[in-house]
Protein backbone atom coordinates (compact mmCIF):
# COMPACT_ATOMS: atom_id res chain seq x y z
CA UNK A 1 0.00 0.00 0.00
CA UNK A 2 2.87 2.34 -0.52
CA UNK A 3 2.91 5.36 -2.82
CA UNK A 4 1.82 4.13 -6.17
CA UNK A 5 0.62 7.25 -7.87
CA UNK A 6 -2.97 6.48 -8.73
CA UNK A 7 -5.03 3.45 -7.74
CA UNK A 8 -8.40 2.82 -9.32
CA UNK A 9 -11.12 1.89 -6.84
CA UNK A 10 -11.38 -1.61 -8.37
CA UNK A 11 -7.72 -2.32 -7.42
CA UNK A 12 -8.01 -1.20 -3.81
CA UNK A 13 -8.20 -4.05 -1.28
CA UNK A 14 -7.52 -2.17 1.97
CA UNK A 15 -7.53 1.30 3.46
CA UNK A 16 -5.65 2.50 6.54
CA UNK A 17 -7.58 4.32 9.29
CA UNK A 18 -5.06 6.78 10.71
CA UNK A 19 -7.24 7.61 13.73
CA UNK A 20 -6.12 10.20 16.28
CA UNK A 21 -2.62 11.61 15.84
CA UNK A 22 -1.56 11.34 19.47
CA UNK A 23 1.33 9.76 21.35
CA UNK A 24 1.30 5.97 21.63
CA UNK A 25 0.73 5.97 25.40
CA UNK A 26 -2.44 8.02 24.92
CA UNK A 27 -3.91 5.23 22.77
CA UNK A 28 -4.54 3.23 25.95
CA UNK A 29 -6.40 6.16 27.50
CA UNK A 30 -8.46 6.64 24.33
CA UNK A 31 -9.22 2.92 24.19
CA UNK A 32 -10.50 2.97 27.78
CA UNK A 33 -12.54 6.10 27.07
CA UNK A 34 -14.11 4.52 23.96
CA UNK A 35 -14.75 1.30 25.91
CA UNK A 36 -16.46 3.18 28.75
CA UNK A 37 -18.64 5.25 26.40
CA UNK A 38 -19.55 2.26 24.23
CA UNK A 39 -20.44 0.23 27.34
CA UNK A 40 -22.76 3.03 28.45
CA UNK A 41 -24.29 3.16 24.95
CA UNK A 42 -25.02 -0.59 25.03
CA UNK A 43 -26.41 -0.51 28.56
CA UNK A 44 -28.45 2.67 28.09
CA UNK A 45 -30.00 1.98 24.69
CA UNK A 46 -30.66 -1.74 25.19
CA UNK A 47 -32.13 -0.88 28.61
CA UNK A 48 -34.34 1.81 27.08
CA UNK A 49 -35.65 -0.58 24.40
CA UNK A 50 -36.37 -3.29 27.00
CA UNK A 51 -38.23 -0.83 29.26
CA UNK A 52 -40.35 0.50 26.37
CA UNK A 53 -41.19 -2.99 25.07
CA UNK A 54 -42.08 -4.49 28.47
CA UNK A 55 -44.15 -1.69 30.02
CA UNK A 56 -47.70 -1.37 28.55
CA UNK A 57 -47.98 2.21 29.86
CA UNK A 58 -45.21 3.25 27.47
CA UNK A 59 -47.17 2.04 24.45
CA UNK A 60 -47.56 5.57 23.08
CA UNK A 61 -46.29 7.36 19.94
CA UNK A 62 -43.63 9.25 21.91
CA UNK A 63 -42.06 6.06 23.25
CA UNK A 64 -42.46 4.29 19.92
CA UNK A 65 -40.23 6.98 18.39
CA UNK A 66 -37.90 6.88 21.39
CA UNK A 67 -37.50 3.09 21.08
CA UNK A 68 -36.54 3.46 17.43
CA UNK A 69 -34.14 6.27 18.34
CA UNK A 70 -32.42 3.93 20.82
CA UNK A 71 -32.23 1.21 18.15
CA UNK A 72 -30.63 3.62 15.66
CA UNK A 73 -28.18 5.00 18.26
CA UNK A 74 -27.16 1.48 19.27
CA UNK A 75 -26.46 0.33 15.73
CA UNK A 76 -24.67 3.32 14.24
CA UNK A 77 -22.37 3.59 17.25
CA UNK A 78 -21.71 -0.17 16.88
CA UNK A 79 -20.68 0.44 13.27
CA UNK A 80 -17.94 2.83 14.49
CA UNK A 81 -16.78 2.06 18.05
CA UNK A 82 -15.63 -1.63 17.89
CA UNK A 83 -13.38 -1.06 14.85
CA UNK A 84 -11.96 2.14 16.37
CA UNK A 85 -11.12 0.27 19.59
CA UNK A 86 -9.45 -2.58 17.68
CA UNK A 87 -7.32 -0.07 15.78
CA UNK A 88 -5.97 1.43 19.02
CA UNK A 89 -4.12 -1.90 19.49
CA UNK A 90 -3.45 -2.68 15.82
CA UNK A 91 -0.20 -1.78 14.09
CA UNK A 92 -1.62 -1.95 10.57
CA UNK A 93 -4.90 -0.09 11.39
CA UNK A 94 -6.27 -1.46 8.14
CA UNK A 95 -9.87 -1.87 7.04
CA UNK A 96 -10.85 -3.85 3.98
CA UNK A 97 -12.42 -2.14 0.97
CA UNK A 98 -15.68 -4.03 1.57
CA UNK A 99 -15.51 -3.16 5.27
CA UNK A 100 -15.07 0.52 4.48
CA UNK A 101 -18.02 0.49 2.06
CA UNK A 102 -20.20 -1.28 4.65
CA UNK A 103 -19.17 1.10 7.43
CA UNK A 104 -19.93 4.22 5.39
CA UNK A 105 -23.24 2.81 4.11
CA UNK A 106 -24.54 1.76 7.55
CA UNK A 107 -23.35 4.92 9.28
CA UNK A 108 -24.95 7.17 6.64
CA UNK A 109 -28.17 5.15 6.80
CA UNK A 110 -28.54 5.38 10.57
CA UNK A 111 -27.39 9.01 11.01
CA UNK A 112 -29.88 10.25 8.39
CA UNK A 113 -32.62 8.08 9.91
CA UNK A 114 -31.91 9.68 13.29
CA UNK A 115 -32.37 13.17 11.84
CA UNK A 116 -35.81 12.28 10.48
CA UNK A 117 -36.77 10.51 13.72
CA UNK A 118 -35.92 13.64 15.72
CA UNK A 119 -38.12 15.68 13.37
CA UNK A 120 -40.96 13.15 13.85
CA UNK A 121 -40.52 13.41 17.63
CA UNK A 122 -40.74 17.21 17.44
CA UNK A 123 -43.96 16.92 15.40
CA UNK A 124 -45.31 14.44 17.98
CA UNK A 125 -44.64 16.90 20.83
CA UNK A 126 -46.26 19.70 18.79
CA UNK A 127 -49.49 17.71 18.39
CA UNK A 128 -49.44 16.55 22.04
CA UNK A 129 -49.03 20.08 23.43
CA UNK A 130 -50.83 22.25 20.89
CA UNK A 131 -53.70 19.87 19.99
CA UNK A 132 -54.02 17.49 22.97
CA UNK A 133 -57.69 16.63 22.33
CA UNK A 134 -56.91 15.43 18.80
CA UNK A 135 -53.61 13.73 19.73
CA UNK A 136 -54.84 10.14 19.67
CA UNK A 137 -56.58 10.73 16.34
CA UNK A 138 -53.79 12.62 14.57
CA UNK A 139 -50.91 10.53 15.92
CA UNK A 140 -52.47 7.19 14.97
CA UNK A 141 -50.51 3.94 14.97
CA UNK A 142 -50.58 3.96 11.18
CA UNK A 143 -49.07 7.46 10.96
CA UNK A 144 -46.36 6.60 13.51
CA UNK A 145 -45.35 3.49 11.56
CA UNK A 146 -45.34 5.51 8.33
CA UNK A 147 -43.12 8.22 9.87
CA UNK A 148 -40.62 5.67 11.19
CA UNK A 149 -40.64 3.64 7.94
CA UNK A 150 -40.20 6.88 5.98
CA UNK A 151 -37.22 7.80 8.17
CA UNK A 152 -35.50 4.49 7.42
CA UNK A 153 -36.39 4.76 3.73
CA UNK A 154 -34.90 8.27 3.43
CA UNK A 155 -31.81 7.07 5.30
CA UNK A 156 -31.41 4.11 2.95
CA UNK A 157 -31.84 6.14 -0.25
CA UNK A 158 -29.42 8.88 0.82
CA UNK A 159 -26.91 6.26 2.00
CA UNK A 160 -27.03 4.37 -1.31
CA UNK A 161 -26.42 7.61 -3.26
CA UNK A 162 -23.64 8.85 -0.95
CA UNK A 163 -21.84 5.51 -0.76
CA UNK A 164 -22.03 4.79 -4.49
CA UNK A 165 -20.80 8.31 -5.33
CA UNK A 166 -17.89 8.00 -2.88
CA UNK A 167 -16.68 4.59 -4.03
CA UNK A 168 -16.80 5.36 -7.74
CA UNK A 169 -13.88 7.74 -7.06
CA UNK A 170 -10.30 6.78 -7.88
CA UNK A 171 -7.95 6.74 -4.90
CA UNK A 172 -4.27 7.57 -4.82
CA UNK A 173 -1.12 7.82 -2.68
CA UNK A 174 -1.01 5.74 0.52
CA UNK A 175 -4.79 5.15 0.87
CA UNK A 176 -4.48 6.34 4.47
CA UNK A 177 -7.81 7.80 5.66
CA UNK A 178 -7.13 10.57 8.17
CA UNK A 179 -10.03 9.62 10.42
CA UNK A 180 -11.09 6.89 12.86
CA UNK A 181 -13.83 5.55 10.57
CA UNK A 182 -14.71 5.62 6.86
CA UNK A 183 -16.47 8.90 6.09
CA UNK A 184 -16.92 10.54 2.73
CA UNK A 185 -14.92 13.73 3.45
CA UNK A 186 -11.71 11.95 4.56
CA UNK A 187 -12.12 9.57 1.61
CA UNK A 188 -12.35 12.53 -0.77
CA UNK A 189 -9.00 13.82 0.56
CA UNK A 190 -7.21 10.74 -0.82
CA UNK A 191 -9.07 10.76 -4.13
CA UNK A 192 -7.52 11.72 -7.46
CA UNK A 193 -10.90 12.23 -9.12
CA UNK A 194 -12.67 15.49 -9.89
CA UNK A 195 -14.77 16.17 -6.79
CA UNK A 196 -17.12 18.79 -8.23
CA UNK A 197 -20.06 16.45 -8.92
CA UNK A 198 -19.66 14.41 -5.68
CA UNK A 199 -19.50 17.65 -3.69
CA UNK A 200 -22.62 18.99 -5.39
CA UNK A 201 -24.47 15.73 -4.74
CA UNK A 202 -23.35 15.74 -1.08
CA UNK A 203 -24.40 19.37 -0.64
CA UNK A 204 -27.77 18.62 -2.26
CA UNK A 205 -28.33 15.61 0.02
CA UNK A 206 -27.36 17.60 3.13
CA UNK A 207 -29.71 20.40 2.05
CA UNK A 208 -32.74 18.15 1.52
CA UNK A 209 -32.04 16.16 4.69
CA UNK A 210 -30.81 18.69 7.25
CA UNK A 211 -32.80 21.79 6.26
CA UNK A 212 -36.30 20.19 6.16
CA UNK A 213 -35.77 18.37 9.47
CA UNK A 214 -34.44 21.53 11.15
CA UNK A 215 -37.39 23.53 9.77
CA UNK A 216 -39.88 20.96 11.13
CA UNK A 217 -38.17 21.04 14.55
CA UNK A 218 -37.94 24.87 14.71
CA UNK A 219 -41.55 25.45 13.55
CA UNK A 220 -42.85 22.78 15.95
CA UNK A 221 -41.07 24.38 18.89
CA UNK A 222 -42.17 27.90 17.97
CA UNK A 223 -45.77 26.70 18.26
CA UNK A 224 -44.97 24.73 21.42
CA UNK A 225 -43.37 27.73 23.15
CA UNK A 226 -46.25 30.02 22.18
CA UNK A 227 -48.71 27.45 23.59
CA UNK A 228 -46.72 26.91 26.80
CA UNK A 229 -46.55 30.64 27.50
CA UNK A 230 -50.35 30.68 27.56
CA UNK A 231 -50.43 28.07 30.35
CA UNK A 232 -51.21 29.83 33.63
CA UNK A 233 -50.00 27.01 35.86
CA UNK A 234 -46.28 27.27 36.70
CA UNK A 235 -46.18 23.51 37.35
CA UNK A 236 -47.70 22.86 33.92
CA UNK A 237 -45.09 25.04 32.23
CA UNK A 238 -42.24 23.27 34.03
CA UNK A 239 -43.56 19.84 33.05
CA UNK A 240 -43.81 20.74 29.35
CA UNK A 241 -40.44 22.52 29.26
CA UNK A 242 -38.80 19.57 31.03
CA UNK A 243 -40.02 17.16 28.33
CA UNK A 244 -39.16 19.45 25.42
CA UNK A 245 -35.75 20.60 26.72
CA UNK A 246 -34.53 16.97 26.63
CA UNK A 247 -35.38 16.72 22.95
CA UNK A 248 -33.90 20.13 22.16
CA UNK A 249 -30.66 19.20 23.94
CA UNK A 250 -30.24 16.08 21.80
CA UNK A 251 -31.05 18.01 18.61
CA UNK A 252 -28.57 20.79 19.44
CA UNK A 253 -25.64 18.43 20.07
CA UNK A 254 -26.34 16.29 17.00
CA UNK A 255 -27.00 19.04 14.48
CA UNK A 256 -24.31 21.34 15.85
CA UNK A 257 -21.65 18.68 15.34
CA UNK A 258 -22.98 17.65 11.90
CA UNK A 259 -23.13 21.24 10.62
CA UNK A 260 -19.57 21.83 11.84
CA UNK A 261 -18.41 18.59 10.21
CA UNK A 262 -20.10 18.87 6.80
CA UNK A 263 -20.81 22.55 6.16
CA UNK A 264 -17.64 24.24 7.43
CA UNK A 265 -14.55 24.05 5.12
CA UNK A 266 -12.47 20.96 5.79
CA UNK A 267 -9.27 22.66 7.05
CA UNK A 268 -8.84 21.10 10.48
CA UNK A 269 -8.94 17.27 10.30
CA UNK A 270 -8.17 16.77 14.00
CA UNK A 271 -10.99 19.13 15.02
CA UNK A 272 -13.31 17.27 12.65
CA UNK A 273 -12.50 14.03 14.47
CA UNK A 274 -13.50 15.58 17.79
CA UNK A 275 -16.75 16.89 16.23
CA UNK A 276 -17.40 13.40 14.84
CA UNK A 277 -17.17 11.97 18.36
CA UNK A 278 -20.15 14.13 19.36
CA UNK A 279 -22.58 12.39 17.00
CA UNK A 280 -20.95 8.95 16.74
CA UNK A 281 -20.51 8.27 20.47
CA UNK A 282 -21.51 11.17 22.74
CA UNK A 283 -25.08 11.62 21.41
CA UNK A 284 -25.92 7.86 21.51
CA UNK A 285 -24.59 7.78 25.09
CA UNK A 286 -26.53 10.87 26.22
CA UNK A 287 -29.89 10.07 24.58
CA UNK A 288 -31.03 7.31 26.99
CA UNK A 289 -29.64 9.25 29.98
CA UNK A 290 -31.44 12.46 29.03
CA UNK A 291 -34.76 10.79 28.20
CA UNK A 292 -34.74 8.49 31.24
CA UNK A 293 -33.44 10.79 33.98
CA UNK A 294 -35.81 13.59 33.03
CA UNK A 295 -38.83 11.36 32.37
CA UNK A 296 -41.12 10.22 35.20
CA UNK A 297 -42.78 7.49 33.11
CA UNK A 298 -39.47 5.84 32.22
CA UNK A 299 -38.20 6.08 35.80
CA UNK A 300 -41.43 4.52 37.08
CA UNK A 301 -41.22 1.70 34.50
CA UNK A 302 -37.60 1.08 35.53
CA UNK A 303 -38.62 0.89 39.21
CA UNK A 304 -41.27 -1.70 38.33
CA UNK A 305 -38.78 -3.87 36.43
CA UNK A 306 -36.16 -3.62 39.18
CA UNK A 307 -38.85 -4.31 41.80
CA UNK A 308 -39.91 -7.49 39.99
CA UNK A 309 -36.29 -8.63 39.68
CA UNK A 310 -35.65 -8.01 43.40
CA UNK A 311 -38.87 -9.83 44.33
CA UNK A 312 -37.89 -12.80 42.16
CA UNK A 313 -34.37 -12.81 43.62
CA UNK A 314 -35.70 -12.70 47.20
CA UNK A 315 -38.17 -15.52 46.41
CA UNK A 316 -35.34 -17.74 45.12
CA UNK A 317 -33.24 -16.97 48.20
CA UNK A 318 -36.18 -17.80 50.51
CA UNK A 319 -36.82 -21.11 48.72
CA UNK A 320 -33.15 -22.08 48.98
CA UNK A 321 -33.13 -21.33 52.73
CA UNK A 322 -36.25 -23.47 53.27
CA UNK A 323 -34.63 -26.35 51.38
Amino acid sequence: MGDRGTSNHSEVTDFILVGFRVRLELHILLFLLFLLIYGMILLGNVGMMVIIMTDPQLNTPMYFFLGNLSFVDLFYSSVIAPKAMINFWSESKSISYAGCVTQLFLFALFIVTEGFLLAAMAYDRFIAICNPLLYSVQMSTRLCVQLVAGSYFCGCISSVIETSMTFTLSFCASLAIDHFYCDYRPLQRISCSDLYIPNMVSFFLCSIIILPTIIVIIVSYIYIVSTVLKIRSTEGRKKVFSTCSSHLGVVSVLYGAIIFMYFIPDRFPELSKVASLCYTLVTPMLNPLIYSLRNKDVKEALRKILGKKLFLFNSILTENRIK
